[in-house]
Order: structure tokens, then sequence, then C-alpha cells
């Protein structure tokens, strides 16, 4: 049995306009190899914006 957590990575979430990393998140690399792109809130542009996973 696997253990909990294993194919898990923690990455982070930066602003495609300011580049300030806002956010923290897990994602299951064995599932999802591509990079993470959400739109996400940035505290310091104030809006709306698209985030991207970094190394």
């Amino acid at each position: 049995m696997a253990k909990k957590g294993e194919a898990r990575e923690r990455i982070t979430l930066a602003c495609t306009e300011c580049k300030e990393k806002n956010y923290r998140k897990e994602k299951n690399k064995k599932n999802t190899t591509e990079r993470l792109e959400l739109n996400k809130f940035c505290p310091k542009c104030g809006k709306t914006t698209k985030h991207k996973e970094e190394k």
C-alpha cells in the first residue's frame, strides 16, 4: 500500500502580471504532469489574474 501523500507535491502559484508568489497548493504529480494555471485574486494587483505554477 502506498504511503499517504507520496505522489503529492507542494507547488507555489505566482501572479503572471506582478510575479508575486501568493498561493501554495498540493497537486498529484502522477495524474497532473503539466503546469497548473488558475485564475486567483492577487492582493498586490488588487484584481483577479492568472496564476501559474513555478518550480
